[in-house]
């Protein structure tokens, strides 16, 4: 899939609901920290000043917003000009967003890093389809790990998702993440060109 050009200037308002979870898309300057931003939108979305809003990260890195809103998990994930913030009562809670594009090494990545049943799913595809669904993996994966707080670092090849009528599923995992049935994700097209997943435990 060639590269495709960049956004000159994203959307500022999209917003959608996903049952509990609301997720909202702003524009972001590449290679800048997401917080910022996402804090801004979720202190608009909880009517709260952004400089007061309690929002505290734990040991891993995952943020946290503590009372009032302790009840409310969040999550934001960027990929160059876009921004994605998600808000919503779920034990754990993270969203990803991934831009199509060309990447070479591919296939040599998903074997590094991806399922045995996984990488035969990418070699299933044909030419036309296997970046769309390597980044739907990526998406997925990553998602699932922001919310549970352990990030990509705790090892892709430990959570497994398989392409089921709805959409990927989760099917397998380590321990460490719970059980397969405990996770939904959700899959989308926030912008043309962009993979967003929502992954939240229930």
């Amino acid at each position: 899939m060639p590269d495709l050009p960049s956004i000159a200037e994203p959307p500022s308002h999209l917003a959608w609901r996903f049952g509990r979870f609301q997720v909202w898309l702003r524009p972001h300057a590449p290679r800048t920290r997401g917080e910022p931003s996402a804090r801004q939108v979720l202190a608009d979305a909880l009517a709260q000043p952004a400089d007061s809003l309690p929002i505290r990260r734990d040991a891993r890195g995952k943020p946290h917003l503590d009372a009032p809103f302790s009840d409310q998990a969040i999550s934001w994930s960027h990929s160059g000009e876009v921004l994605l913030v998600a808000l919503g009562p779920a034990r754990d809670l993270g969203v990803d967003v991934e831009r199509h594009r060309e990447r070479p090494r591919m296939m040599e990545i998903a074997q590094r890093f991806f399922h045995p049943s996984e990488l035969d799913w990418l070699r299933a595809q044909d030419d036309a389809t296997r970046t769309g669904a390597f980044v739907r993996l990526w998406c997925a994966k990553e998602a699932l790990l922001k919310a549970h707080g352990h990030g990509v670092s705790f090892g892709l090849e430990k959570l497994v998702f398989g392409e089921r009528e709805a959409g990927l599923q989760l099917i397998d995992c380590d321990p460490a993440l719970g059980t397969p049935a405990e996770w939904r994700l959700h899959e989308w097209e926030p912008l043309p060109g962009h993979r967003g997943a929502l992954a939240w435990r229930t």
